[in-house]
């Protein structure tokens, strides 16, 4: 699959699961929400605490099995080498996930607030491969 296939799949499906990989190498899925900026890359809001941020600050290495919001039909894997982005730095990207997922959030200096409340970061990266999709 071409990544350019994946991405147009991202932007319009924002439910997946992320794979990162624990200490032991083994998987740790976890159930995200994803968009993608404008630079084409695949971007997540987590915790700086969350388990999968601690994984990918030790092995970068991302894998997303994206699903349609309606869960059944076609499905895509993306993967890449995630970058974590921290506050301040962060903020802008985490209002453009909201944006592209949820819409004009109702007071957007509660949302950032919010942000700084719950140590927010996000998880980019740029699609390296793509595929199989549910045609294989």
């Amino acid at each position: 699959m071409d990544p350019d296939d994946a991405r147009r799949f991202l932007r319009e499906h924002h439910h997946s699961v992320l794979v990162t990989r624990k200490g032991d190498g083994s998987p740790q899925p976890s159930p995200v929400v994803h968009g993608v900026d404008d630079a084409g890359r695949v971007v997540i809001s987590s915790r700086r605490p969350a388990y999968k941020v601690r994984n990918l600050t030790r092995d970068p290495r991302a894998t997303l099995c994206a699903l349609p919001d309606e869960f059944f039909g076609r499905w895509i894997v993306a993967e890449g080498r995630a970058e974590i982005v921290a506050l301040p730095d962060a903020m802008d990207d985490l209002v453009g996930l909201y944006r592209q997922v949820a819409g004009e959030h109702d007071d957007w200096d509660e949302f950032r607030a919010a942000m700084e409340r719950e140590q927010r970061v996000v998880i980019r990266f740029a699609i390296d491969t793509a595929g199989p999709d549910a045609a294989g």
